[in-house]
């Protein structure tokens, strides 16, 4: 294969992971509004997957968030966002118990407690790459948003490197993705999937659980990272 060639997939690639992580990371962490979930159905953003395409899971992940866009195409109602800001609220705040804890460290915890270990190794491997929460010490580094956000800004990062021509940076960058999806979101992001996939009411939350899923066994295909199988179930 020729060096152009494979420069172009290797871009191809790193291009679909920012895209894919980027808007997870946006949807699970911003406080979203009516007139941006409409955005997502007015663009069709969920018509296909830039990276993960291959995995079942992720077939099966827009397959119900096209559901979702297709009964909301004329606009979304009070009555749908409703039902999306409940599910929300059930799923990640909890009126009670939360269903689908965001955060790292709750799922090493025997008292599933924020801000613990897990949280500051996350946010010392952001400070590394010279990110700061918008919200730091206000809540935990370790929101799952925030850790799909990052997987996208490390890839954009990679991207330049390799448009750049800059080999060292590019493996150096590359090899700071695998150990930080080995070290933290792959031993938790399955579960949390699983959490969201099961506990969720609306076609968006339970699609983006698989989409998510598959994006995750995706970049661990990618990066040759084998996930526990009491994880990968």
């Amino acid at each position: 294969m020729k060096e152009s060639q494979k420069n172009d997939e290797r871009g191809t690639i790193l291009l679909g992971e920012a895209l894919l992580f980027g808007l997870l990371g946006r949807i699970l962490y911003d406080q979203l509004d009516k007139a941006w979930l409409q955005s997502l159905i007015d663009e069709d953003v969920f018509s296909e997957a830039p990276f993960g395409a291959k995995q079942r899971e992720t077939a099966l992940g827009l397959d119900l968030l096209q559901k979702w866009s297709q009964e909301n195409s004329a606009g979304i109602s009070d009555e749908s966002f409703d039902e999306w800001r409940s599910d929300y609220t059930s799923l990640f705040v909890g009126v009670g118990e939360v269903l689908a804890p965001p955060w790292e460290s709750v799922y090493f915890s025997e008292e599933r407690l924020v801000f613990q270990e897990q949280t500051l190794q996350v946010r010392e491997w952001y400070r590394r790459f010279g990110v700061e929460p918008e919200k730091l010490h206000k809540e935990p580094d370790d929101h799952i948003g925030l850790e799909l956000t990052f997987v996208s800004y490390l890839s954009k990062l990679a991207l330049q490197a390799l448009e750049d021509q800059d080999e060292e940076k590019y493996e150096k960058l590359l090899d700071a993705q695998r150990q930080f999806i080995s070290k933290h979101l792959l031993r938790w992001g399955t579960q949390w999937c699983n959490l969201v996939g099961e506990h969720a009411r609306t076609d968006f939350y339970k699609g983006l659980a698989f989409l998510t899923r598959g994006a995750l066994l995706a970049l661990a295909e990618q990066y040759d990272i084998q996930i526990p199988d009491t994880l990968a179930k």
